[in-house]
């Protein structure tokens, strides 16, 4: 790791207008956090320690009045020392900290409210004395979230160089010590001064862009890698960022005590974290990427949504049905293997290995799933995300490529195939049923390869959504599953061109044995319903 003086960087805290107890509770129902705490018990990040650097001294703390917590609950770092209470001597009370703690673990709007303790920095101290130290020592906080971001004074991008040192640093820090960098694109628009600011743009972190507020955009300045990962509703990402931190929170302290199965460090780990983050998220009806890219340079993966994250994970850790090996760059068609994955929401954290000698040979992992339903012709929407490391120390990384092959034709479906990101991010929303191979591939010969070995997290999720409808009486009852969120129900008078659908005197419904159910009043005039996603 290089050392790098305080007197080259500016940190900023990302300009938020604060919001209130509404508009969070708003927040709360929009990323799935609601839905969640009404099917599970007890998901609130207990256990998981978190960390909050905040730009600048001495204005980077805390108030715990401000956040609804004890004062028990947080430890105060800057140059100055290291306080336990509140007021003190190593810094003073910034409007912004308490912002950004009000979304991440406060209460009762926070994300993981029950959070086990709360470390909470200066920015300039946590950076350059911890990260970018010679001899960095371990914080012991899982969950790290950064409302901030590294410009120059008049807001504008280091030159590339300095860029790509700061995501060495947080990429080393984060493989080294296992911990999760949740940081802020930062808050502009689609230009180059506006592009997204470290320490979002790091290999192993999650940049996180505003929903429907103002965003830096990616890709990347260095080499053009896919940034932000993911979105939240917000104004601006000092505000979004929180949100996802809290999230990864819950979701770590959901593997730890063992909801997606008995191998609790694979679930809790930062890279199956970052997948089922990824994986679990809502898109915008705009959402494109661009290949070879593999998310939006807007929205990355979509809207967080931490209840189809949660599902994902409990639906446990699956293994690869075969494992082959094909020369260097050939063909790799689905190998005929008769095993099926047993869901079709679910995740792994497995190791796929190459090898050099005596001949480059790419490694595949095949995983074989049977998409079907009881209703003829149903088309399902597939996602899947992979997600590696950047190896502490290296400059490169290892390429791994995802594919989803027809094994019925050996047809390519969809595939991604970045060169320069470690993140791939396959999605069709309309997939025929029938027999699907999955692959994660290792590339013998990819750009600058660091290993024949690499561990990486897979997340996936295949659905076809139906609505129920049945007299109920004199009324009608609707019906559709919880899972996976992000409908909204409409309805119409009638289906002539163009139909009118709203969601006028539907009224929000109620949960019931994982059902969302809604009993409406027979008006004895045609009614249609449809469900639509995104509801954003």
């Amino acid at each position: 790791m290089h050392h790098l003086p305080r007197s080259k960087f500016t940190l900023i805290f990302i300009f938020a207008v604060f919001i209130g107890t509404a508009a969070r509770a708003q927040f709360l129902d929009q990323i799935g956090l609601t839905t969640l705490r009404a099917v599970t018990a007890n998901l609130d990040g207990a256990g998981i320690r978190v960390a909050q650097p905040e730009a600048v001294a001495p204005a980077f703390e805390v108030s715990p009045a401000a956040v609804g917590q004890p004062a028990s609950l947080f430890t105060y770092i800057s140059a100055a020392g290291t306080a336990t209470n509140f007021p003190n001597g190593v810094g003073v009370e910034s409007g912004h900290a308490d912002g950004v703690g009000g979304n991440f673990y406060g209460v009762p709007n926070g994300v993981a409210t029950n959070a086990a303790h709360v470390d909470n920095y200066d920015a300039g101290y946590f950076y350059n004395d911890i990260i970018a130290s010679a001899f960095p020592a371990n914080i012991n906080d899982p969950v790290v979230n950064q409302s901030f971001i590294f410009s120059q004074t008049d807001n504008s991008h280091y030159p590339v160089a300095t860029e790509q040192s700061i995501d060495s640093n947080y990429d080393d820090y984060a493989d080294q010590y296992k911990t999760l960098f949740i940081s802020g694109a930062g808050n502009g628009g689609p230009t180059n001064q506006s592009r997204i600011y470290p320490s979002a743009t790091c290999y192993n972190g999650i940049g996180v862009a505003a929903y429907g507020g103002s965003s830096c955009t990616g890709p990347t300045l260095d080499n053009g890698r896919a940034k932000p990962d993911i979105t939240a509703p917000a104004d601006v990402t000092s505000f979004s960022t929180p949100q996802v931190a809290g999230a990864a929170a819950v979701l770590m302290q959901a593997g730890l005590r063992g909801d997606g199965g008995n191998d609790t460090n694979s679930a809790a780990d930062i890279r199956t974290v970052k997948a089922l983050l990824l994986n679990g998220a809502i898109k915008p009806t705009d959402w494109t990427n661009h290949f070879p890219s593999p998310l939006d340079a807007r929205y990355g993966a979509g809207v967080l949504n931490v209840f189809n994250s949660y599902e994902q994970l409990a639906g446990g850790k699956h293994g690869y049905i075969a494992s082959t090996t094909v020369a260097a760059g050939g063909a790799h068609p689905p190998n005929g293997a008769t095993g099926t994955v047993g869901v079709l929401s679910g995740w792994d954290f497995n190791t796929n290995t190459s090898s050099s000698i005596p001949s480059a040979q790419d490694g595949v992992k095949h995983y074989y799933f049977n998409i079907t339903n009881s209703i003829n012709n149903a088309a399902f929407t597939a996602t899947a995300t992979l997600v590696w490391n950047r190896h502490q120390n290296q400059t490169g990384i290892n390429n791994l490529d995802l594919y989803l092959y027809d094994t019925a034709s050996s047809n390519l479906v969809m595939c991604s195939t970045s060169l320069v990101d470690n993140v791939e991010h396959v999605f069709v929303p309309r997939l025929s049923q029938g027999r699907y191979d999955l692959q994660v591939l290792l590339n013998a010969s990819g750009i600058n390869p660091v290993s024949n070995s690499e561990p990486y997290a897979l997340a996936w999720e295949f659905f076809s959504e139906s609505l129920s409808i049945a007299p109920a009486g004199t009324n009608v009852a609707l019906a559709w599953p919880v899972y996976p969120a992000g409908f909204v129900l409409e309805s119409a008078t009638g289906l002539t061109l163009p139909a009118v659908w709203n969601t006028n005197n539907l009224t929000a419904p109620t949960v019931t044995n994982l059902q969302n159910y809604l009993l409406l009043n027979n008006t004895n005039g045609n009614q249609f319903f449809r469900l639509r996603r995104p509801n954003f």
